[in-house]
């Protein structure tokens, strides 16, 4: 739920203008931006907490199988950011590690003496480190050496070299899916972020809910009277377009790329955080549609409303993708 807002709303003829955005300029825009995607390298600004950006950055370029985003897909996978995160097959620490591996793949990445598997400061380097060395085993394997390097993660070096690449397991396969679809909302990308198919269609849905009163847990259902809060509005929203997403607003920030504030599209979810440097305080989410306002579940008391997206918590957007969608954890599974 949202703390704060600034007060107020648009009037009919704004509110007109707005739907005529929904119908027209989403496709307008679309159109002028669907060739200008490029390759994404490095990390977007605040997909990773800033305490572990440093060391992701740094040890994410240890080897050309690896980049800063692709570490930050996999670190996020496997625990969330969560330093302390135990498993119940024993798995440790930021990044996992088996008491197994990390015996004999654990480095003392911040050089204090000790490898301390719930260090991230050790975890982190230790997880490029045992990725590189997976990327040398598969070296002459064809294909891309990424891909190759993480079917190996899963399956086992030796697997990906008899398969001569990723091998047909569907958990392997599904794996090696999932992280290079993550590693896309870490990058900071080169050019233009591809614009959404589906944003029209998630904006009607959601302007059809206009003006009804917010509920801190609302899902829209029949017991719910129809009303949502902001992330299940959001969530609603994408799956009338067959898009599931998760229900927490915080878990939806990595349901797609990241565009930057001027590259914004219809369609785009908009974040609010208590702390700009760390995804995990998000704490609002609302569907943009153009001229800095969105869609938007305030806060009990208010309705479902136009609001403006810069205010002092903005920390910023996703362009959602199916492929983005699916890759995400699902906590309540977990």
């Amino acid at each position: 739920m949202r703390k704060y807002w600034v007060a107020g709303g648009v009037g009919v003829g704004l509110v007109l203008c707005f739907l005529v955005l929904l119908v027209v300029g989403t496709y307008t825009a679309a159109a002028g931006l669907a060739g200008g995607a490029g390759r994404a390298v490095g990390l977007a600004k605040g997909a990773v907490p800033a305490s572990y950006q440093p060391l992701v950055q740094k040890w994410g370029n240890l080897c050309p199988a690896i980049n800063p985003a692709l570490l930050a897909a996999q670190l996020y996978q496997e625990s969330g950011w969560n330093p302390r995160a135990q498993s119940p097959a024993a798995a440790q620490g930021i990044a996992q590690f088996i008491p197994g591996t990390w015996a004999s793949h654990g480095i003392d990445g911040n050089g204090d003496g000790r490898r301390d598997v719930w260090d991230p400061a050790d975890a982190i380097p230790s997880a490029a480190s045992y990725d590189c060395e997976l990327a040398k085993y598969v070296k002459d394997v064809p294909g891309d050496p990424a891909r190759n390097m993480l079917a190996a993660y899963n399956a086992g070096a030796y697997r990906v070299i008899k398969a001569g690449g990723v091998p047909a397991i569907s958990e392997t396969q599904n794996y090696v899916r999932i992280i290079t679809t993550l590693a896309k909302s870490f990058a900071a990308p080169v050019g233009r972020v591809a614009p959404s198919r589906q944003a029209a269609s998630a904006i009607y849905f959601a302007q059809e809910q206009l003006g009804k009163p917010y509920l801190w847990g609302g899902n829209g259902t029949p017991e719910h009277n129809g009303r949502f809060d902001c992330s299940g509005l959001t969530k609603a929203a994408y799956h009338s377009v067959g898009i599931e997403l998760p229900r927490v607003a915080n878990d939806q920030w990595n349901a797609g790329p990241h565009p930057k504030r001027d590259e914004l599209l219809p369609g785009d979810l908009v974040f609010f955080a208590h702390d700009l440097n760390d995804p995990r305080s998000i704490h609002h989410v609302g569907i943009y549609v153009g001229g800095g306002y969105m869609i938007n579940a305030p806060y009990t008391g208010a309705v479902i409303r136009f609001d403006k997206i810069d205010t002092p918590d903005y920390i910023g957007a996703t362009r959602v993708t199916e492929d983005g969608a699916k890759a995400l954890p699902r906590p309540n599974a977990a």
